[in-house]
C-alpha cells in the first residue's frame, strides 16, 4: 500500500522528516517529501483550500492509496494536552445551506454531513498493538481558528465533535471524491471547553512532539498489513 501523510504547517512535518531531507518537488507552493519506502509526506498549508489542493496534487502525482492526515486540533472534550485522537468521521462546521433546506454542514455535490474514515478498525487495531494510548472521536473542521467564545460553543451545541481543527474534513472529502482511502491522526493542542492554564494554550511542540512519534509507526504498520 502506498501511502501519503497529510500536514498543513512546516512545524507540523519537520519532526518526521530524514535528516537533511529536501522535498522531492514542490508544486504549487507543495513541497512533497520521501519518508520511507512506499511513504510521502506533504505540506499543504493552512485552512480547508490548501488541504484540498494539496490533496489533489499528493492523488494525481504520487496516487496514494490511503492519505493519513494529521496535526494539532482544538479539543471541546476535557482532554490532556497531547491526547491521540483517531477521528472516526469528520465534518465541517461553516458549510451552511440551511437557507435551502439542508442541515447545517450538509455539503453538496457529495451529499453528506459526516464524512466517513476507511480502514478505521484496522488502525485503531494497530494503535493499541502499537501499545499507543488514544481516544476516537468526530473531528469539526473549518476556516477559522477556533477559540473559546460563542462560536466555539456554538460548533460544540450543533455538531458535538471531539476536536475542531481546519483541514481534515477536506482532505477526507477530496479523498473521497478520488476513491481513495483516508485517516485522521490528531494530537490535541488546547482546551475549548475550559479556560486553559497558564503555559498550556495551544502547547504545539507538546502536542506535535507526541503525534510524530505515533504518525510513522502507524504509517508502517498500516502499510505492513496491506502487504
Amino acid at each position: 500500500m502506498n501511502i501519503a501523510l497529510s500536514y498543513a504547517m512546516p512545524g507540523e512535518i519537520e519532526s518526521i522528516l530524514p535528516r537533511g531531507a529536501a522535498p522531492l518537488e514542490t508544486v504549487a507552493g507543495v513541497p512533497f517529501y520521501s519518508i520511507d519506502e512506499k511513504i510521502i509526506a506533504c505540506c499543504g498549508g493552512v485552512g480547508k483550500v490548501n488541504a484540498a489542493m494539496a490533496t489533489q496534487l499528493c492523488i494525481d502525482r504520487y496516487h496514494p492509496d490511503l492519505i493519513l492526515n494529521a496535526g494539532v486540533a482544538g479539543s471541546f472534550q476535557d482532554l490532556p494536552i497531547g491526547t491521540i485522537v483517531l477521528a472516526d468521521s469528520l465534518l465541517q462546521h461553516d458549510v451552511d445551506t440551511s437557507p435551502i433546506g439542508d442541515p447545517v454542514g450538509f455539503v453538496s455535490t457529495v451529499n453528506l454531513l459526516e464524512f466517513p474514515v476507511e480502514r478505521f478498525p484496522l488502525a485503531r487495531k494497530l494503535l493499541e498493538q502499537l501499545g499507543v494510548p488514544f481516544v476516537t472521536g468526530k473531528v469539526a473542521s473549518g476556516d477559522a481558528f477556533m477559540v473559546k467564545g460563542a462560536r466555539a460553543d456554538w460548533v460544540a451545541e450543533t455538531f458535538s465533535p471531539t476536536l475542531c481543527e481546519m483541514e481534515g474534513c477536506a482532505v477526507a472529502q477530496v479523498c473521497l471524491r478520488n476513491g481513495v482511502d483516508f485517516l485522521a491522526l490528531k494530537s490535541v493542542s488546547d482546551r475549548l471547553c475550559m479556560e486553559n492554564s497558564p503555559g498550556e494554550y495551544f502547547n504545539f511542540a507538546q502536542a506535535m512532539e507526541q503525534l510524530n512519534a505515533v504518525v510513522l509507526p502507524l504509517a508502517r504498520a498500516l502499510r505492513d498489513a496491506d502487504r
